[in-house]
């Protein structure tokens, strides 16, 4: 296949044959690619740290077959009533204490009901006051809830994927992978930032992950943030079986999404506390460059900040700072003198 140029062309006609090529390339090619398209978008020292808060915990009627909070399996998570917003708001404010610049509410609902809609709107006001980045994972919405988020100051809306469309119902079976896409489409709609990604290591297949990015490549607007999580097997799912991922496929997965959406955010998100430092690190050449920080990540666990700040410190790399209206935190680079690269 051609060689992928320092600026490459958005592309939302990816074939899966070209996906399929890239997670074939020898890994140091691989890396190489992937590095130089990060590095023609991105300061490569730079990681934007986010803070993920379940707002809103277990209890979930949906059958999703990784998750905990699935009030069918018996995990050991208990359900939990919508948190005040005086609390949510001292989270905020411990998360940003401790470098974050943007925060992300979460809720086990399969859809919100329109009366829950005000509390959370409330809390994303509240947090957006605090100078935050401010981002939603509440299940699916409709086009008035997208813009009610909207309205309140809400940035960012998360709604993954997954997987690969014709992998999804082995993992799913309470909605289609189409309803997923039609609460993304109410979100670019009402003028939100989207953040969807999906999770590997849950038995699929090369192809399926190919598959997963293939799609997600191919959406109208390659997604602002694109999680990949590492499936994390909890007791009582359905895929706490489930074989480990290879860490080098991992890696690979990191390098062709940076690839294919040369302008996103790809975020370590879930299974990063079973990561070691290599891995991650290999990660962030690969194009990673945002990550999950501090807090538990909704039920699962996720790496302390001490642990976090000395990793960012071993390898030279800094939070990035809030973007401020108006900027884009992938304009062209210019020369430091201290470090070689600057935003």
């Amino acid at each position: 296949m051609p060689a992928v140029s320092e600026r490459p062309v958005l592309r939302h006609d990816w074939t899966r044959a070209e996906v399929r090529a890239l997670f074939e390339l020898p890994f140091p090619e691989l890396l190489h690619r992937a590095a130089g398209v990060h590095r023609a978008h991105f300061d490569p020292a730079q990681v934007q740290v986010s803070t993920l808060l379940s707002i809103k915990t277990g209890g979930c009627p949906e059958d999703c077959g990784y998750c905990p909070q699935a009030a069918r399996y018996h995990t050991g998570v208990e359900a939990t009533k919508l948190m005040s917003t005086e609390a949510v708001l001292e989270k905020a404010r411990q998360a940003k204490a401790a470098g974050a610049s943007r925060f992300c509410m979460g809720a086990a609902w399969r859809s919100p009901k329109d009366r829950d809609i005000p509390k959370v709107a409330a809390m994303i006001r509240e947090v957006k006051a605090l100078g935050l980045e401010t981002c939603a994972t509440l299940g699916m919405l409709s086009g008035e809830q997208a813009r009610a988020l909207k309205d309140a100051g809400l940035d960012y809306y998360n709604h993954n994927l997954d997987t690969a469309p014709e992998f999804y119902n082995r993992i799913i079976h309470t909605r289609e992978i189409q309803d997923r896409l039609d609460t993304l489409a109410h979100v670019r709609d009402a003028g939100l930032k989207t953040c969807c990604g999906g999770i590997v290591g849950m038995g699929e297949s090369r192809e399926q992950r190919a598959g997963l990015l293939q799609t997600l490549a191919n959406l109208p607007a390659h997604p602002d943030s694109v999680p990949i999580n590492r499936l994390v097997r909890v007791e009582g799912t359905p895929l706490a079986g489930t074989a480990e991922l290879d860490p080098f496929e991992f890696v690979r997965t990191i390098a062709v999404a940076r690839i294919l959406m040369p302008r996103s955010m790809v975020r370590l998100s879930a299974g990063r506390e079973s990561m070691s430092d290599e891995l991650q690190a290999l990660c962030f050449l690969a194009g990673a460059n945002s990550i999950f920080y501090g807090e538990k990540l909704l039920t699962t666990g996720n790496p302390d900040t001490e642990r976090d700040m000395a990793l960012f410190a071993r390898l030279g790399l800094r939070p990035m700072p809030v973007v401020e209206q108006g900027e884009t935190v992938h304009a062209d680079i210019v020369e430091s003198p201290a470090r070689g690269r600057a935003a």
